[in-house]
């Protein structure tokens, strides 16, 4: 069985970046896992700060997309590095939700975003579903950190 996931008012809601899981890294602290994904894209510049502020998931994601703003040179490379630091720390400290994860066992977690084909499936079923395999991924750290 295949878990998917998008809405954070569905079930394993809380498996999405606009959660509102907050958490503590690189001495800042970041409302929700988007926030900190999107304000990473203008490290040592005010955007930074300013995404962080920001009421709002969506706000966080419609400032960090906004290429008027000067997006960090080496960003496709680190990017997937990013998201796996900032979903883990949100896994390790809301143990509530740590157990939701764990609880999935071996099944597949997609995120099943219609327009997203990197970090979800896509509409059609053909995206890279990143989100998803770095949720994969944190969970077996976790597993293995918690036994």
């Amino acid at each position: 069985m295949t878990i998917y996931f998008y809405s954070t008012h569905e079930q394993y809601g809380c498996f999405s970046n606009f959660s509102y899981h907050g958490f503590e890294l690189d001495n800042l602290y970041w409302h929700t896992s988007e926030h900190y994904f999107q304000a990473q894209k203008f490290i040592g510049t005010p955007h930074l700060e300013e995404i962080r502020l920001i009421k709002t998931p969506k706000d966080a994601a419609r400032m960090g997309r906004d290429r008027k703003r000067p997006l960090r040179p080496d960003w496709e490379q680190v990017k997937d590095d990013i998201m796996r630091k900032g979903v883990l720390r949100k896994f390790e400290i809301h143990t509530d939700i740590q157990e939701i994860l764990l609880s999935t066992g071996d099944k597949e977690i997609v995120e099943n975003s219609p327009i997203d084909y990197y970090w979800g499936c896509g509409a059609d079923g053909s995206g890279k579903n990143m989100l998803g395999i770095i949720l994969m991924e944190v969970r077996e750290i976790l597993r293995e950190v918690t036994c």
